[in-house]
């Protein structure tokens, strides 16, 4: 799912407050019936950047294995 966080005129703790907010929101929004593994991957990067991936596990409270 394609999301922006913030504009190149953001501060670095500003765009890591959007970024945690957004996946917080994601995280909450799994269906009680959905099974498994809900946010397989995080990856943010700019337009035409390349992708950092994010540790999910921070955000979904659970060590995934892989």
């Amino acid at each position: 799912m394609p999301a922006r966080i913030g504009k190149v005129s953001f501060n670095e703790g500003a765009l890591a407050d959007n970024a945690k907010a957004l996946i917080g929101a994601l995280v909450r929004a799994k269906p009680s019936t959905a099974k498994g593994t809900y946010v397989r991957s995080i990856t943010i990067s700019s337009t035409m950047g390349p992708g950092v991936k994010v540790d999910t596990a921070q955000f979904t409270g659970t060590i995934e294995e892989g």
